[in-house]
């Protein structure tokens, strides 16, 4: 279930067997089409530097108030892209301790922190369906599940302004102060919902990819005909799988190894005030992390259209009401 447990969640393919580079930044594209606040990206992508298009395409989901996550990788070097990128919050992985994971990259540009290691992940492959895994991937999701929890609670933020409630919140519990090894310190879930924080200014604590990004709608550089199909229509260190998932408030957060996750938020219904070897978000959660919220003032099940090329998704576990 996760820390949002009504989340929903938006599938989209995002390669086709060939190099992910190549794909995810359509999908990307396409989430924000679609109306997303939280973009969870759970992979690296060494080639997604500043100029590509998957820089462009982060930009464009920024520019549109999209909170971008991504894991900083699992192979214990600098930060990986695309969490090295301006304006996204690149998240590390602490153990049940609150501990520093060894195998995650440190450096410039670490943000935050949460629980990566030892987790309990939906895993397909295997005859429970479940699986313990390790990875940023899994803290990643972890700190996107409280970014879906802030945006529902604080509607009238921006997303520069729920990064800085998530940075202001955060606390390195225990640990020597080490921005290069867990950035601003260990995401707070509940210290970040109750938390008398100013909003600060719209552009929140992190820098930004340079101005002049396209608005909401525009084809990116490049893009095939598919992809300027899909613009502008305004609707509600492990292997990447290339599938995009949408998370927005109504279902469970359903964490998968190497997907991009989209958090849509249920509108009218708002409260008021990596890289892995697996997910987080399944059954349950380290112990000594601080207990988890119930998503305030959701709203019922909402349906999302399918992609261009792809079948409606249909019902299953992760499709029902709780």
């Amino acid at each position: 279930m996760g820390l949002a447990p009504k989340a929903k969640i938006l599938p989209v393919k995002a390669d086709d067997g060939k190099a992910m580079s190549e794909y995810w930044p359509e999908a990307v594209r396409y989430a924000v089409d679609q109306g997303v606040e939280v973009i969870n990206l759970s992979f690296v992508d060494t080639g997604a530097t500043p100029g590509t298009r998957g820089a462009k395409a982060i930009a464009y989901a920024q520019a549109n108030d999209v909170v971008v996550v991504a894991g900083v990788g699992n192979d214990g070097g600098t930060v990986h892209y695309p969490a090295a990128l301006p304006g996204v919050v690149a998240v590390t992985a602490v153990d049940k301790n609150l501990k520093p994971w060894s195998n995650a990259n440190t450096g410039k540009g670490v943000t935050l922190a949460a629980p990566g290691v030892d987790i309990t992940s939906a895993r397909t492959k295997t005859r429970s369906g479940y699986s313990i895994v390790s990875g940023t991937s899994d803290a990643t999701a972890y700190v996107s599940a409280i970014a879906a929890l802030l945006r529902s609670k604080f509607p009238d933020l921006t997303a520069g302004q729920i990064i800085n409630r998530m940075v202001k919140s955060a606390d390195y519990l225990g640990n020597a102060p080490d921005k290069e090894t867990l950035g601003y310190g260990i995401a707070r879930p509940g210290t970040a919902m109750r938390m008398d924080i100013p909003k600060g200014p719209k552009e929140g604590p992190l820098a930004k990819a340079p101005s002049g990004t396209e608005s909401k709608g525009a084809p990116a550089e490049g893009d095939d005909s598919s992809s300027k199909e899909s613009a502008g229509k305004k609707k509600k260190s492990s292997s990447s799988s290339g599938l995009l998932i949408g998370v927005g408030i109504g279902v469970a957060v359903l964490i998968v190894v190497g997907v991009i996750f989209a958090v849509l938020r249920s509108r009218g219904n708002r409260g008021n005030g990596g890289p892995g070897n697996g997910g987080p978000g399944g059954p349950g959660g380290p112990s000594g992390y601080p207990g988890q919220q119930q998503y305030p003032n959701a709203a019922p099940g909402q349906a999302y259209p399918a992609p261009p090329g792809q079948a409606p998704q249909q019902g299953g576990p992760y499709g029902q009401q709780r």
